[in-house]
């Protein structure tokens, strides 16, 4: 869509913006010099190898090979275009934008109107509660649940009356149009005619917020004792641009700073466990939307803490549930301990009958995961047990070992433990040699490994690696941005030896040309004003890739390096695939010693993220 904003809009906004202040919201940071580190959101990060740079107001991450600044950030993070995120955080800092040509974009509004139709109906069911006579059976229920106004309040609850046109008639006055609200799943078109419905009609509502603390979605349970026309127990918003149920949890926008300091997190099932827990004291607790903990969750979750308790309830169908998912943790990494009340008790009669020490003591002897497995799958086995039975139980346990990667070096010692510890058992228990059970996890592993390796073999896979070491074209054009970035007063001196048309690479081709063009309008191309004029997240990545490199090499004499690198854009001929060595060749000696710089910076970065060469077998 055409460009709806000035320059001035977008440099007001990124100026008021804070990245350090953005990023922190969505993952915990933490200082490194001067710079800060964070796990990645976008990949399954163990070590931190998200940088932001305060200085810049720029971030990157080296192993997904993505960077920019607050505009793309958001972008990637929300999945939302640049208009979309400049409105945002224009919203976020309080400025108001002026649109250039009059228009803001239908996207931009629509979006922001779907966020104020939920916050709005939010209200709308949080004051039916509190004050409709309607809404006494649903009041009821809830104090007899144990729920207090306060939680009932700082959590938002609402009740919705069992109407079927109640919130189509509360909102004729407002923006808020039955489009709109079918949109965001208040509302049901009608199978027969025309028409909407209210979808959560005669239910207890709770509001699901996404870690910005905007309303996205509603669960709503029935009343005991409703008709039986009244549908299913419990109905959640379908899955909207704003709502997915496997990328949320119910209660993670109040329990993110207890998440962070405790580092571990309380996942219950119910909404109602995870008040009662919250209203109990444990503010670290939150709880799946109506679905099992899944992928999505354990790496939004991993963003704050190290440790996972999952509360499951103590009837049977909750023990199966443990090994659904067990296996999720394994590949993970992710410490994961399980919990199951006694007395087929859901967490939150527990927490009443018995009170907050107790439950305290529940998850303090929460049980490994694996040993769970280990203790499900063998149980009532024996030396003396049937070879089908013995071999069934083994395959099941290895299988699930399997999944985690093969002990290296950085393996933590309490993970080594656990895996001697579990094959240990398992020889004694099932009466085979321990040196064989290793060797049948090995092969396990291998047969994993091969079946992730043909998963990871397309093109976008591989993006994601950083490459072995750059051609030499790539290698000068990369370099003579970086000087230019460092030092954007030798542009004209480079204009004279270098025409765009000579970079290879499309992209730094492009950031050329703009670098160009913006010294023309008199703009002098600072690496401020070069972000400031790129929309295309792509691009923003390449910028902030180079001015990152050149920074780690360290800085040397930008004059001397420009000539050897002039020299090597006038005497080589770029319509051919010289090799690596050429650009030695042709620089001076300490342009040689740039290059070494240059493949020992790559190599320090994949050391530092983890990341192998592809050479190292």
């Amino acid at each position: 869509m055409p460009q709806a904003f000035s320059d001035d809009a977008k440099e007001r906004v990124r100026q008021a913006v804070d990245i350090v202040d953005l990023v922190g919201d969505y993952v915990p940071l933490r200082r490194e010099g001067r710079a800060y580190k964070a796990l990645c959101p976008w990949h399954d990060d163990s070590r931190p190898s998200l940088q932001v740079n305060p200085e810049r107001q720029s971030f990157r991450c080296w192993v997904c090979d993505i960077g920019g600044d607050v505009f793309s950030f958001l972008m990637k993070q929300e999945n939302i275009s640049f208009p979309e995120a400049l409105q945002m955080l224009a919203d976020r800092a309080g400025i108001q934008l002026a649109a250039r040509d009059g228009e803001t974009g239908q996207n931009i509004d629509f979006k922001r109107l779907q966020f104020q139709a939920l916050a709005w109906a939010e209200q709308q069911y949080h004051d039916c509660l509190l004050r409709a006579p309607e809404a006494q059976p649903a009041r009821d229920y809830l104090a007899g649940r144990a729920l207090t106004d306060e939680t009932i309040r700082r959590f938002k609850l609402g009740f919705s009356p069992d109407a079927w046109d109640w919130l189509i008639n509360r909102a004729l006055d407002t923006p808020y149009t039955p489009r709109v609200l079918e949109s965001v799943g208040l509302l049901v078109g009608r199978q027969q005619g025309s028409g909407h419905y209210d979808r959560f009609r005669g239910r207890v509502l709770f509001s699901i917020r996404d870690p910005q603390q905007r309303p996205v979605g509603f669960g709503g349970r029935v009343l005991p004792g409703a008709s039986d026309d009244a549908g299913a127990k419990y109905v959640n918003s379908p899955e909207t641009p704003l709502f997915s149920k496997n990328r949320l949890l119910y209660g993670l926008d109040a329990a993110k700073d207890a998440l962070s300091k405790s580092r571990t997190a309380i996942v219950m099932e119910g909404y109602t466990d995870c008040l009662i827990a919250q209203q109990c004291g444990f503010a670290n607790a939150v709880a799946v939307l109506g679905t099992a903990l899944g992928e999505n969750h354990i790496r939004l979750l991993r963003r704050f803490v190290d440790r996972i308790i999952l509360v499951l309830d103590g009837d049977e169908a909750g023990r199966r549930r443990t090994d659904q998912i067990l296996e999720l943790f394994v590949a993970e990494q992710m410490d994961l301990g399980i919990v199951t009340p006694p007395d087929e008790l859901d967490p939150a009669d527990f927490l009443l009958q018995r009170g907050a020490e107790a439950f305290s003591a529940l998850l303090d002897g929460a049980v490994d995961a694996l040993e769970h497995k280990f203790q499900l799958a063998t149980k009532g086995l024996s030396a003396q047990s049937g070879l089908h039975a013995v071999t069934l139980a083994v395959e099941n346990v290895l299988a699930t070992l399997a999944k985690s990667p093969r002990l290296q070096q950085a393996t933590t010692a309490a993970i080594r433990l656990r895996e001697d510890q579990i094959l240990h058992r398992m020889a004694r228990r099932s009466g085979l040699h321990e040196d064989r059970l290793r060797q049948r996890l090995t092969e396990l592993r291998r047969q994993h490994a091969g079946r992730t390796a043909a998963r990871r073999a397309d093109p976008a896979a591989q993006a994601a690696t950083l490459p072995a070491g750059p051609p030499r074209l790539a290698l000068a054009e990369a370099w003579l941005l970086q000087i230019l970035i460092e030092r954007p007063d030798f542009l004209p001196e480079i204009r004279q030896n270098v025409q765009e048309e000579q970079f290879r690479c499309e992209r730094r081709r492009a950031i050329y040309a703009l670098a160009c063009q913006l010294a023309d309008r008199g703009t002098v191309p600072s690496f401020d004003q070069l972000m400031l004029a790129i929309d295309d997240p792509a691009l923003q990545n390449v910028l902030v890739g180079l001015d990152e490199e050149r920074q780690a090499i360290g800085r040397s004499d930008a004059a001397k390096e420009l000539r050897d690198l002039l020299t090597v854009f006038r005497n080589e001929s770029l319509s051919r695939a010289p090799q690596p060595t050429e650009v030695l060749a042709a620089a001076s000696a300490s342009h040689a010693d740039e290059a070494k710089q240059f493949g020992e910076l790559v190599s320090r970065l994949r050391s530092r993220h983890g990341i192998s060469s592809p050479t190292d077998g």
